[in-house]
């Protein structure tokens, strides 16, 4: 195949394709409004004709904006032959690609992807809850901990009493005197303060039943079929409710409680004054109630450092739910919906690639096509002369009716003969078909 026939044969190629090629733009400029339209519907607040009416003048700007943008660049660009031109097209090329993601692709993802963003929205926020569920809950109950500690010394204390009482384990004298008193008396307090942390766990299960209670809530809406926004709605009221238990919990927690106790047995201790009948009974009452008091400040700094060391832990800093639009919510989550993304801009920039392929075709018609451009413009005249001009050029054959000459003489007669009949009619332009089948 020649190189004019097949460059003949790319521009029929082109010229047949360039209904599909409209047609295939206008599909593309129709579907990108419509979902244009989709993702503005969702930004718009108002009036529900309101709404609807500019939504549409807006998509339909869209459609025509994207249909009369490429359809410039499919017919300009191929045209353009020097480099720089081509470099220039090009880059208004990528212009007009970011300004149709701007101002369309973004709102055609977010109609793609809009709903499953929000779902995805709200499942991050359900996470974030259930962690700040259980972290409270943990604090709450790292101050249960506390309990063993608080129960031995009680127990240790009594069981001293005890002792004093029946046998006189401190001061060598049974009976109920000073330092049995001082025993209970620490015994009742640590007592208090067992009992008070033991009905602390009663109410910290409670509130974290009813937070899984909500949380199980949360899960079901953003799980549950149908509309997203009704769910959204009722989920952030869920939302507060748990706040609120959580917020409970971390209100519960008996560590300060547990280090003031603790605080109070040292610095609020009072010893009873020694009850002794003789002088040495006394002195070794006094001796175990400074023994005790000793004992009680041991005891009640090590309560105080473990409460201390609870209360350092860090706190459920409070959190808040943020409703985001659609459109929000799929900027913010792009992540997650590359498809979406990948789509929502493949219907916007697609003709690029239809705008290469007519560049690649037009270069190789103007290449195949450049050896028949000088044959192109050439005028019938132009052709005449050139082969009038060609057979003067060749030998002429001798006469022979014509006398020999010699010499000079020969050579000066010697004339050029005139182009026959039978070159001028061929030169002549003739009608298609005539000719043809002459003899």
């Amino acid at each position: 195949m020649s190189s004019q026939t097949s460059a003949a044969r790319i521009g029929q190629t082109l010229k047949g394709l360039e209904t599909a090629t409209r047609f295939a733009l206008a599909v593309l400029a129709l579907a990108s409004g419509v979902y244009t339209y989709l993702g503005v519907r969702g930004l718009l607040d108002g009036d529900a004709n309101f709404v609807f009416f500019a939504a549409i003048i807006y998509s339909a700007a869209v459609s025509v904006g994207i249909y009369v943008f490429w359809s410039y660049m499919m017919r300009l660009f191929p045209l353009m032959r020097e480099a720089t031109q081509r470099a220039v097209m090009i880059g208004i090329m990528a212009l007009g690609s970011v300004m149709i993601v701007a101002m369309s692709s973004w709102l055609n993802a977010a109609a793609l992807a809009g709903s499953a963003a929000l779902e995805q929205h709200m499942a991050v926020t359900l996470e974030d809850f259930s962690g700040d569920l259980d972290k409270a809950h943990a604090n709450a109950l790292s101050a249960q901990s506390l309990l063993p500690d608080v129960q031995r010394a009680r127990e240790r204390f009594a069981t001293l009493a005890g002792q004093e009482r029946d046998g006189g384990a401190l001061t060598g004298a049974a009976g109920a005197g000073s330092v049995v008193q001082l025993l209970s008396q620490m015994t009742n307090e640590l007592d208090a303060l067992s009992n008070s942390i033991t009905r602390s766990q009663a109410q910290v299960a409670a509130l974290f039943e009813a937070g899984s209670v909500h949380l199980a809530t949360m899960r079901e809406l953003v799980s549950a079929p149908g509309p997203v926004q009704p769910r959204a709605d009722e989920f952030a009221a869920e939302l507060v409710r748990l706040a609120g238990v959580i917020a409970s919990l971390q209100e519960t927690s008996v560590a300060a409680s547990v280090r003031r106790a603790a605080d109070d047995l040292s610095l609020g201790f009072i010893a009873p004054v020694a009850d002794g009948q003789s002088a040495s009974l006394v002195a070794r009452q006094d001796q175990a109630m400074a023994n005790i008091r000793t004992a009680v400040a041991a005891q009640s700094q090590l309560l105080s450092e473990a409460a201390q060391d609870i209360l350092d832990q860090p706190q459920v800093a409070p959190r808040r739910f943020v409703p985001l639009s659609t459109a929000e919510a799929v900027l913010r989550y792009a992540g997650d919906f590359v498809p979406s993304w990948a789509g929502a801009i493949s219907i916007d920039l697609l003709p690029v690639v239809l705008v290469l392929l007519l560049a690649v075709a037009h270069s190789a018609m103007r290449r195949d096509a450049a050896a028949f451009d000088d044959a192109e413009t050439l005028t019938a005249a132009e052709m005449m002369r050139a082969v009038a001009l060609y057979h003067q050029m060749l030998p002429q054959p001798a006469r022979p009716d014509a006398p020999a000459e010699t010499g000079d003489e020969a050579e000066d007669d010697v004339e050029p003969a005139p182009p026959t009949g039978d070159t001028v009619t061929a030169l002549t332009p003739r009608k298609r078909g005539e000719g043809a089948n002459r003899p």
